[in-house]
C-alpha cells in the first residue's frame, strides 16, 4: 500500500475518532492506564487499592500509586501523557466532558515525581496540583513535578506556564525549575536549569516512542489520539475487499483470537467491562468490532461509536468460537489467560517471542521492526530476539528526584526519585516486568475458537 494511501486513511480513522463522543450515552469519560511496569495500583474512587493492569480505563475521582519498583503511563484522549516513577500516588479530581466538547481534566500529584506533556490541543485544559501549586495548562508544554514532605518543584523541559502559588502567579519558561519550601512558609527558588535526574531518560524514550509512532498517522489537528502509537508499533492497517480498512497485529498465526488474554474488569457505576492484555489493546477493545476474515485471520474494523465500558462484538467468527461472556455477579476481577507470553532468557536483554502471543510482554518501541520479527517467528513458531531498554540512571538519591544540584539554595523539593529494583515479569518480556491483567485473579471458562489462518 502507498504511504500516500495509507496516510489518507490514518486521516479519515482520526477524522472518526475525534468526531464521535467519550460515550454515546452521555458525557462520561475515561483515560487510559497505557503503560504499567511492576506493582502499581489503582484506587477507583472506592477507598480501596486494588492491582492495576494495562488498559484499565481510569474514571474522574480515581487514585494512581506505584510501589519502589514501578513506573507507569496515562494516555488522554488528545495523546497527552501523565507519567509516573517509583513511589508516586496522583489523584483524576477531574475528568469531564463539556457540552461544547472540550475535554476538562486535572491531575493532583500527591507525592512523588511525575512527568507531563501536554498536546494543547484546541479548547481542552489540563489543571496540574502539586502541594499548595497550581498550573492551568492550555498550550503545549512537557514538565516534571515533585512533591515530598519537604515542598514542590517544577521542572519545564519545553513550553512556558504560569504557576499559582499562595503567594501569586509565577512565570516559569524552558529550562528552569522551581522550588517551593515547605518548611518555610513555601518560600520561592527560581533556577536557571534543569538538573537532570534518573528517570528523564526513560520518560524521554517514551515521549520518543508516541512521537514515531503516532504522529505520522494522524492529523496535528485531531483531538482523539490514545492507543495510536502502540496499534502502528504492534501491528499494521491494510485494506480488504468488501471490508475496507482493517487492522491487524503482529504475532499471530492458527488458534489465536482477540480475547485470548484480558479480564473482564468491574467498574463501580458501570459494572463489568473487558480490558484486553495486549499492549495495543485500547481501541480495539473501545470502538468498532473484530471480524474473522478468510485468508486472513481476526482483524480490526475501526468503527463511529466510542464506548467506555467494552463489550466483545465480532463479525464472521469462525465455526467453534465464542465470545467470553461477562461475570453475572460479584466485582471480583475475572482473567482470561489462554494465549502464550514471550519468556525471558537469561540474559535480561533477550527474550523468546512465540507465535500467537500477538505483541503480549513485547515491550514497546525495544525491539527494532517488528513487522519482520513477526514473519520470522511465524516461520519458526518462536525466536530469540534482543530487546533495547530505555536507560534508567542509577545513581538515584533516595529523597529528592527534583532537586537541582548545589545551584539551588532551597534544596530537594521533590518526591523520590528512588533506584528501581525490578522484579521478575511474570508474563515473560524483557527484564522490566509489565503488567497485564493480574495472574493471580480467578481465570475465566472462555471457550478457545479454532482461530484464524494466515
Amino acid at each position: 500500500m502507498s504511504s500516500k494511501v495509507l496516510a489518507g486513511f490514518f486521516l479519515s480513522v482520526v477524522f472518526v475518532l475525534g468526531s464521535i463522543p467519550a460515550t454515546a450515552k452521555s458525557s462520561v469519560r475515561i483515560v487510559r492506564l497505557s503503560y504499567v511496569e511492576g506493582s502499581v495500583q489503582i484506587d477507583r474512587n472506592t477507598g480501596k487499592y486494588e492491582k492495576a493492569f494495562v488498559n484499565l480505563p481510569i474514571i474522574e475521582g480515581a487514585k494512581l500509586r506505584a510501589s519502589s519498583d514501578s513506573r507507569a503511563e496515562v494516555e488522554f484522549e488528545d495523546g497527552s501523557t501523565l507519567r509516573i516513577v517509583p513511589d508516586t500516588t496522583v489523584q483524576f479530581p477531574q475528568l469531564s466532558l463539556e457540552d461544547s466538547g472540550a475535554k476538562i481534566s486535572s491531575v493532583e500529584i500527591l507525592s512523588g515525581t511525575a512527568y507531563i506533556n501536554y498536546a494543547g490541543t484546541k479548547d481542552n485544559s489540563l489543571s496540574l496540583v502539586f502541594g499548595r501549586e497550581k498550573i492551568a495548562l492550555t498550550k503545549s508544554a512537557r514538565l516534571r513535578l515533585g512533591v515530598d514532605d519537604k515542598g514542590s518543584a517544577i521542572a519545564v523541559f519545553k513550553g512556558d506556564v504560569q504557576v499559582d502559588t499562595p503567594s501569586g502567579q509565577q512565570a516559569l519558561k524552558k529550562n528552569q525549575t522551581l522550588q517551593f519550601d515547605a518548611t518555610e512558609n513555601d518560600k520561592v527558588a527560581l533556577v536557571k536549569d534543569v538538573d537532570e535526574q534518573p528517570f528523564d531518560a526513560w520518560d524521554k524514550q517514551q515521549e520518543q516512542y508516541h512521537q514515531r509512532y503516532g504522529a505520522n498517522s494522524y492529523s496535528n489537528s485531531s483531538n482523539n489520539t490514545y492507543g495510536v502509537a502502540d496499534l502502528n508499533y504492534y501491528g499494521n492497517f491494510f485494506s480488504v475487499p468488501g471490508y475496507g480498512m482493517m487492522w491487524q497485529p503482529y504475532f499471530i498465526g492458527a488458534g489465536w483470537d482477540p480475547f485470548m488474554d484480558g479480564a473482564w474488569s468491574f467498574s463501580p457505576g458501570f459494572g463489568f467491562g473487558w480490558v484486553s492484555s495486549y499492549p495495543w489493546g485500547w481501541a480495539p477493545y473501545h470502538s468498532g468490532q473484530w471480524a474473522f476474515l478468510p485468508g486472513y485471520g481476526w482483524a480490526w474494523q475501526p468503527g463511529t461509536v466510542w464506548s467506555p465500558f467494552y463489550a466483545p462484538h465480532v463479525l464472521n467468527p469462525p465455526a467453534g468460537f465464542a465470545a467470553p461472556h461477562a461475570p453475572t455477579g460479584g466485582t471480583s476481577t475475572v482473567v482470561v489467560n489462554r494465549g502464550p507470553a514471550p519468556v525471558n532468557v537469561a540474559r535480561g536483554d533477550k527474550m523468546v517471542i512465540r507465535n500467537n502471543s500477538a505483541g503480549l510482554g513485547v515491550p514497546r518501541g525495544e525491539i527494532n521492526n517488528l513487522h519482520k520479527v513477526s514473519q520470522q517467528v511465524q516461520q519458526r513458531g518462536e525466536i530469540t530476539q534482543r530487546t533495547h531498554p530505555a536507560p534508567v540512571a542509577m545513581s538515584a538519591p533516595a529523597r529528592g528526584g527534583m532537586s537541582t544540584g548545589p545551584a539551588s539554595s532551597a534544596g530537594t523539593r521533590s518526591g523520590a526519585g528512588t533506584r528501581s529494583t525490578m522484579s521478575p515479569r511474570p508474563t515473560g518480556g524483557s527484564s522490566r516486568p509489565m503488567s497485564s491483567a493480574p495472574a493471580s485473579a480467578p481465570r475465566s471458562s472462555a471457550p478457545s475458537g479454532p482461530g484464524p489462518r494466515r
